[in-house]
C-alpha cells in the first residue's frame, strides 16, 4: 500500500547537491581548434569519430573518479521529492575487511576546559529553572531507568536510562576518546574532532534575557582556538567535524534580536561538518543524527533479546499519540492528532503530555509505543522530535505528516525506501477531513508485519550502546556517523571537491 501524499505539499525544497566529480576535470583542449576546424568541416566522419572518442574519455574518467557505493532514489516520489533531494553520504563501508580503520583515523583536540570540561562542571547553572546535574550523569546517559517492572524484560532493564535529548555531544566526545581508530599524533589523523560542547554552552541563554554576546562567546573563543591549529589551517576545515547537541535552529541566528546562536554563521565553522539532532537540509555541512533514547544496551546480546521482545509483543492498540496540544498556535495540527485519537474510541491511545506525563523518569510513552501498531508522529517545536527513535525502538510504526520530520534528515540511519519502514499522511489532507484511523486500517495485518520487521531490524543504528569501547560486533548510532563522517571526508579528497 503506497502512503498517501499531496502533491500540492508546502514542503518542496530546493535542489541542491554537492558538485559532481567530473565538474572538476579539466575542460581545456590542448588542440589548436583553428588547425581541426577545417578538417572537421570536410571530413564529417572524422568528426563523428573523435566525438565517441571524448564521451568515451569522459565517461572513463568519470567512472574512476565515483565510488562504487551510493544510494539508490525513493521509487515513489511526490512533487518535493522532486524539487529536493538533500545531501547523502554512501552506507559506510570499509574497503578492507581486515582494516578496520580502513576508512580513516580520528584525532580528538584536546581542547581548553573552558569548552568542555568546566561546562559539565557548572552544571547545576546550564538551564535558568532546574539543575541539569542528574542529567549529565552517567557520562550523558543520566539517571538509571526505575519503575519498569513489568514493561521491559527484567534482564535489561539496567540497559536503560532516564536519558535528555541534548547530551549527544558528550556522547560522542567520550566514545571517540575510546575509539579503535582514535590516534594521538594527528599526523596520521584523516579526521579531526572538536570536543566543544556547544548546545550546553548556549542552552543556558535561549529562554533568559541574555544578550548577542553572551548567546556567541562560546562560540567564537572555540573557533578562535580551533583556527591557530596547523591542522585546521591546512585544510580550512574540511577534514574536522563537531557533534553539536541541539538542533540546527538553535545556532543559525541571522539578526541580533532573533532566537540562539550564529555560531553556525561564524568564518571559521564554514567548512566543519556537524552532527545534529536535526539538519538544515540545505546545509551540505549539516548531518543528522538519532536523538538520544533511553536504551543503551551493554552488549550484542542485549540488542538481539530487546529485538525479539518487540518483535513479539502483543499490540492491543492500531495506534497512538503522545504529546501536548500548543495552545498559542492557530489550528494547532497536534490538537487536531489528538482529537482524532480520543474519537477513534479503542484503536488508538492517548498520552497528554500537558503535565509531567511525559518527563524523564516516566514510563508512560515507552509502554504505549510497545503496545500499538502504530505512532503518530507530527513535527515538535521544529520539524523533529525525539518521539520518532522512543517509537521506532519500541517496535512502532511511525506515521509522518512532514517529510522533513525524518525522510530529509536521517539518511544514514533509516532505510532508503520510506514506505517499507513508516506511513506518509499529508497534513493537508488530515486537515480537509482525512481519518489517520481509516488510513491505518487499510493495511494489513502482513503489511504492518513486514513495515514492524523492517523497523526492528534498523533498532541497532538508532540507539546509542553504553560501552564506550561499541559493542563487539553491532554497529550503533555512533558508529553509523563516525563512519559516515570518515567516508564522507574519504570521498572529499578522492573527488577532490573543495570550495
Amino acid at each position: 500500500m503506497l502512503p498517501i501524499s499531496n502533491n500540492a505539499s508546502s514542503e518542496a525544497l530546493p535542489h541542491k547537491k554537492p558538485k559532481n566529480p567530473s565538474e572538476f576535470l579539466d575542460r581545456k583542449n590542448s588542440f589548436n581548434s583553428a588547425i581541426l576546424q577545417p578538417i572537421l568541416h570536410h571530413h564529417p566522419r572524422i568528426w563523428l569519430l573523435l566525438s565517441i572518442l571524448s564521451v568515451q574519455v569522459l565517461l572513463l574518467l568519470t567512472l574512476r573518479s565515483v565510488p562504487l557505493s551510493f544510494s539508490l532514489p525513493h521509487p515513489h516520489t511526490t512533487h518535493d521529492d522532486h524539487h529536493f533531494q538533500p545531501p547523502q553520504a554512501s552506507n559506510s563501508t570499509s574497503p578492507d575487511p581486515g582494516d578496520q580503520c580502513g576508512l580513516g583515523r580520528v584525532f580528538v583536540y584536546d581542547l581548553p576546559a573552558a569548552f568542555n570540561a568546566k561546562i559539565l562542571a557548572n552544571c547545576d547553572r546550564l538551564n535558568p529553572w532546574t539543575s541539569r546535574c542528574d542529567a549529565l550523569e552517567n557520562g550523558g546517559l543520566g539517571p538509571v531507568a526505575t519503575g519498569l517492572a513489568g514493561i521491559v524484560p527484567e534482564n535489561l532493564a539496567p540497559a536503560w536510562y532516564w536519558t535528555d535529548q541534548f547530551v549527544s555531544e558528550i556522547v560522542f566526545h567520550n566514545r571517540l576518546l575510546k575509539h579503535k581508530c582514535r590516534v594521538m599524533e594527528p599526523e596520521s589523523a584523516t579526521a579531526f574532532y572538536i570536543p566543544f560542547y556547544a548546545g550546553l554552552a548556549v542552552g543556558k541563554y535561549l529562554w533568559s534575557n541574555s544578550s548577542e554576546e553572551e548567546r556567541d562567546r562560546h562560540c567564537g573563543m572555540m573557533l578562535k582556538w580551533v583556527q591557530d591549529q596547523p591542522y585546521f589551517k591546512r585544510s580550512n576545515g574540511w577534514d574536522h567535524f563537531i557533534t553539536m547537541g541541539r538542533i540546527t535552529w538553535d545556532f543559525r541566528r541571522s539578526k541580533d534580536k532573533d532566537w540562539g546562536s550564529s555560531c553556525i554563521y561564524m568564518p571559521g565553522m564554514r567548512n566543519i561538518t556537524r552532527l545534529l539532532i536535526e539538519r538544515n537540509p540545505w546545509d551540505y555541512f549539516d548531518i543528522g543524527v538519532p536523538y538520544p533514547t533511553g536504551f543503551h544496551p551493554r552488549s550484542d546480546s542485549d540488542v538481539a533479546e530487546w529485538q525479539s521482545f518487540v518483535r513479539n509483543r502483543r499490540r492491543t492498540s492500531l495506534f497512538c499519540f503522545a504529546g501536548a496540544t500548543r495552545g498559542a498556535i492557530r489550528n494547532d495540527f497536534r490538537g487536531l492528532l489528538l482529537s482524532q485519537c480520543r474519537n477513534a474510541n479503542d484503536t488508538c491511545t492517548v498520552v497528554d503530555c500537558g503535565g509531567v506525563k511525559c518527563s524523564n523518569g516516566t514510563s508512560a510513552i515507552l509502554e504505549t509505543f510497545l503496545k500499538s501498531d502504530f505512532c503518530l508522529q507530527p513535527r515538535g517545536d521544529s520539524f523533529t522530535r525525539r518521539s520518532i527513535f522512543d517509537c521506532m525502538v519500541a517496535g512502532s510504526i511511525p506515521v509522518f505528516f512532514w517529510k522533513r520530520t525524518a525522510y530529509y534528515q536521517y539518511e544514514w540511519f533509516l532505510p532508503g525506501e520510506p514506505e517499507s519502514y513508516s506511513v506518509f499522511i499529508d497534513r493537508n489532507a488530515v486537515k480537509n477531513g482525512t481519518l489517520v484511523e481509516h488510513v491505518l486500517k487499510r493495511y494489513s495485518r502482513e503489511e504492518v508485519r513486514k513495515m514492524r520487521e523492517k523497523v526492528i531490524d534498523y533498532i541497532p543504528k538508532l540507539v546509542y550502546a553504553k560501552p564506550l569501547e561499541g559493542l563487539e560486533s553491532v554497529k550503533d548510532a555512533f558508529d553509523v556517523a563516525i563512519d559516515g563522517v570518515l567516508q564522507r571526508f574519504k570521498e572529499q579528497e578522492e573527488w577532490g571537491f573543495k570550495w
